[in-house]
């Protein structure tokens, strides 16, 4: 049976070293990580402030909502910019995406639970 105990230990053999993870960065790598880590952060700022909105009540801060989507946009940017991806390159998959998910554009809770997108 798996206790807390277990599972520490289980968890400690099974994550990757971080020596071994140093072991193969390289400079691509680095910024990658670096990139994608920005993003997270960034998303998480985002969903702060419309979270004081929504459950606080507070006004929407509109300045700092437009601050961390451009701070968003960086991090996509310098991740797009690395990978050589154009950023209408992601626009138009995701339409592409969009159009097998939603027939005809038109939204519907079934659509987006059924995600034939996906299928």
């Amino acid at each position: 049976m798996m206790t807390a105990v277990n599972y520490t230990e289980m968890v400690m053999t099974l994550a990757k070293p971080g020596e071994d993870i140093i072991e193969s960065l390289t400079p691509q790598k680095a910024h990658l990580l670096h990139m994608a880590v920005g993003i997270a952060g960034e998303a998480g700022e985002l969903l702060d402030a419309i979270k004081k909105h929504v459950v606080y009540n507070k006004p929407l801060d509109y300045r700092n909502v437009i601050e961390e989507l451009g701070d968003l946009e960086f991090y996509m940017e310098g991740l797009r910019a690395k990978l050589a991806i154009l950023r209408e390159e992601t626009l138009v998959a995701n339409i592409a995406k969009l159009e097998v998910r939603y027939k005809g554009l038109t939204y519907s809770d079934k659509a987006a639970q059924d995600r034939a997108d996906k299928a």
